[in-house]
């Protein structure tokens, strides 16, 4: 007699389960909507001082936040906004053209990343003809390589190949931006080559990353390029490519450890492994953005990943001061062998590397 009771009750908590991990990447309370944190961090940028690289050049870390307000803008339907952005742009091509990165770096070259999404936004072919030759320079060789970048080239690998895991978010960004404006197969394959020759030879069996093979440490930042470039190679690589499967499942793999080292608060730690280490917002933010955007596509079951994501979002969003700026950023940083070298990395406030993947992770909240 009480085995429909029993039943009904099981299925209503099931329904109340699953509508609860549904519901877990969107009403969030006052002050955390997305909406709410993207227009503050993104008209915050356009308020923003230049940070250069050198001090001679725009830096990726400027471009990574130029180009997340941009898109911000353009998910919102802000055309004040897009205004504001092209204005503070527009210079570049004339007064402040010597603020423009040459094309001999990796990090030199993610410039390359900010006109094409102007170009997306705007269908301005100017912005086109500025941001292409970024990306198809990185598998241009210069006349002044070294022997190891044409070793690299002649492996059908960028002349950039570092094996720094920075690097799968600077040249697997720029590649996939030039395949969004040209629809090219060749971005994507280079990209996707490039992701499987550094998950070879840099994945760890735990699924995370030392910041470069000669460095045992797992820096946070560091990870989270990795996670960030990763993520979003995979939004645009076809189901049907060749590199898919080996790139989702370096993907998944990482996720998994990235779930486990999790902190109570929701963050992550500056050495992602160290109890001891400081809360890092700038890495914390990007594998967040990979939590999400895997939950929303289907790569990361939804039960074990959006509470983390969600938990991630509103630590995250403590750490935004009125002023609209992100606290406990870690500051730009070599690799070195030297585990204390990361622990006492000063934290800045409002830095642009902590600014960008925030805004990365208000985008995957809206789509």
């Amino acid at each position: 007699m009480m085995i429909k009771p029993i039943v009904s009750l099981c299925l209503w908590l099931f329904c109340i389960a699953a509508h609860a991990q549904k519901d877990a990447l969107q009403n969030f309370p006052d002050g955390y909507q997305p909406e709410q944190v993207g227009k503050k961090l993104a008209y915050r940028f356009v308020a923003g001082k230049h940070m250069l690289h050198a001090g001679k050049w725009i830096s990726y870390p400027e471009t990574f936040n130029w180009t997340g307000a941009l898109k911000f803008a353009a998910r919102s339907g802000d055309q004040q906004l897009i205004k504001l952005l092209e204005d503070k742009f527009d210079p570049l091509f004339n007064r402040e053209k010597q603020l423009l990165p040459p094309m001999n770096h990796v990090d030199l070259n993610m410039f390359g990343t900010l006109p094409l999404e102007f170009f997306l936004t705007t269908q301005n072919k100017k912005y086109l003809e500025l941001g292409l030759p970024y990306a198809d320079s990185q598998w241009q060789v210069p006349e002044n390589a070294t022997a190891k970048e044409k070793e690299w080239a002649s492996k059908g690998y960028s002349w950039q190949t570092r094996l720094w895991i920075d690097d799968m978010y600077m040249i697997t960004i720029l590649q996939t931006q030039a395949y969004r404006v040209t629809k090219e197969q060749k971005y994507l394959d280079r990209a996707a080559a490039e992701m499987v020759l550094y998950l070879d030879e840099l994945q760890r069996p735990n699924g995370l990353f030392y910041h470069a093979p000669d460095v045992p440490f797992y820096w946070a930042r560091g990870n989270g390029w990795m996670a960030a470039g990763v993520t979003e190679l995979l939004r645009y690589l076809p189901e049907n490519h060749q590199h898919r499967p080996r790139i989702l499942q370096g993907y998944q793999l990482m996720m998994e450890s990235l779930r486990k080292y999790q902190t109570a608060e929701g963050m992550w730690n500056q050495l992602i492994d160290e109890a001891d280490a400081w809360a890092e917002t700038s890495g914390s933010a990007m594998f967040t953005y990979a939590f999400i955007t895997g939950v929303k596509n289907g790569w990361l079951d939804e039960k074990a990943y959006a509470p983390a994501a969600r938990k991630a979002w509103i630590a995250l969003v403590s750490y935004i001061n009125d002023n609209g700026d992100v606290r406990e950023v870690c500051v730009g940083t070599n690799k070195k062998n030297d585990k204390q070298y990361y622990y006492d990395r000063p934290r800045h406030v409002g830095d642009y590397h902590g600014q960008s993947p925030y805004l990365w992770c208000v985008l995957a909240l809206m789509e």
